[in-house]
């Protein structure tokens, strides 16, 4: 039975270019393939022609001699053909690895696509540490950062070749990015040493990235920060990371937010915690004190009669907002009796007088001494 011509059995026409003759292979191979095919004989049988037309047609030199003489090329008519030997059939792992990941994606309930051996890679994830102050994380705020980054290059617009000329398809690999070697019984596959796995090469590299196709650049952005923010909090923007390599997608870059120590206020999650000093005479009479709130306003707070330090009073909803909704937190006033410090003579006469008279008024302090002195008759027992 006589083989039908290469270009019909895949369809493609006799100018097609090896990108199309190779997308052209893949679409045969996915719909000929006997997996898929289990009920029809003539399946297996159409397929391997598949591989056999695309592993001469893949290739520039056979191709060549395809074109030239058709199947006789290969058929020892004309001494063996470009590459030796009578009668050479497809090689059915050098055209199906092409395919290999297309395949596998679509038996197994993957995703397909180019797979491992795309030419394009997506560029790297970047991080960068942003420090706010209390204030911000409470109000949200727009930043600006400067981020030294890898961009695609502006001169070859990220190709790597000047002057706007095209990659070319490495001649070693056929743009495969791999070489097999026989080693005995095996088939050892590894990276290309011509265009180190990239599966293309340029000849005449761009002047700006040396064929690199992208340039470091610091580049200025405005971050979004959203309030409730707390140290730890990671926001991530999309496609803001280094450029990816020939043409592959961008990675993106993670804001690390470190919300500052504040002055006044202690954070325990969306609480606020406030020490404030009160006075001797207005724990003891009580009163009012003036706090400062996070968002920049005051608020009085009533001091009880007999307040002691430690002693808490809470202001509702005067703390952080959460940062998923959900309304703010509270804020926790804490008092801290002072004792007096630098007294005047008559001061310190008052207060002798005071002690004096306040034998009944110090409740922890004689509960204390009389647990003291119940010890100490304890130990002489």
């Amino acid at each position: 039975m006589a083989k039908r011509d290469y270009y019909e059995v895949l369809g493609v026409s006799r100018g097609a270019s090896a990108e199309e003759i190779k997308k052209a292979y893949r679409a045969k191979a996915k719909e000929l393939h006997p997996d898929r095919n289990k009920d029809n004989p003539q399946a297996e049988s159409d397929f391997k022609e598949a591989n056999e037309a695309y592993d001469v047609l893949k290739d520039e030199t056979r191709k060549a001699a395809y074109d030239r003489y058709g199947h006789a090329a290969f058929d020892g008519g004309m001494g063996g053909g470009p590459r030796g030997g009578a009668g050479r059939q497809g090689d059915f792992a050098s055209a199906f690895s092409d395919v290999f990941e297309d395949l596998f994606g679509d038996f197994m309930g993957g995703r397909g696509g180019a797979g491992p051996r795309s030419r394009a890679q997506r560029g790297s994830d970047l991080r960068y540490n942003l420090r706010v102050t209390l204030e911000e994380a409470y109000a949200g705020v727009q930043k600006s950062i400067n981020v030294p980054t890898s961009v695609a290059c502006g001169s070859c617009n990220g190709t790597g070749a000047e002057g706007g000329s095209e990659p070319q398809t490495c001649p070693t690999c056929s743009g495969m990015g791999k070489v097999r070697a026989q080693q005995g019984f095996f088939t050892v596959e590894r990276t290309c040493p011509t265009c180190a796995g990239a599966g293309q090469i340029v000849k005449n590299p761009c002047r700006t990235c040396q064929g690199a196709g992208r340039v470091e650049k610091e580049r200025q952005l405005s971050v979004n920060i959203p309030a409730g923010v707390e140290t730890g909090t990671r926001i991530r923007l999309a496609g803001e990371g280094e450029a990816g390599m020939r043409g592959g997608p961008s990675g993106d870059l993670y804001i690390f937010i470190e919300v500052r120590e504040h002055a006044l206020f202690q954070r325990d999650g969306t609480n606020l915690f406030c020490r404030i000093p009160v006075s001797i005479a207005t724990a003891a009479l009580g009163g009012e004190v003036e706090v400062p709130t996070i968002d920049g306003g005051r608020s009085r707070v009533r001091i009880p009669e007999g307040a002691q330090t430690g002693k808490q009073m809470r202001l509702r909803n005067k703390g952080m907002p959460a940062l998923r909704g959900g309304g703010n937190g509270d804020m926790l006033i804490e008092l801290a009796v002072e004792t007096p410090v630098n007294l005047t003579a008559r001061q310190k006469e008052i207060l002798r007088e005071f002690e004096k008279l306040s034998e009944n008024n110090n409740p922890e302090s004689s509960s204390f001494f009389s647990k003291v002195r119940s010890f100490w008759d304890g130990m002489k027992g």
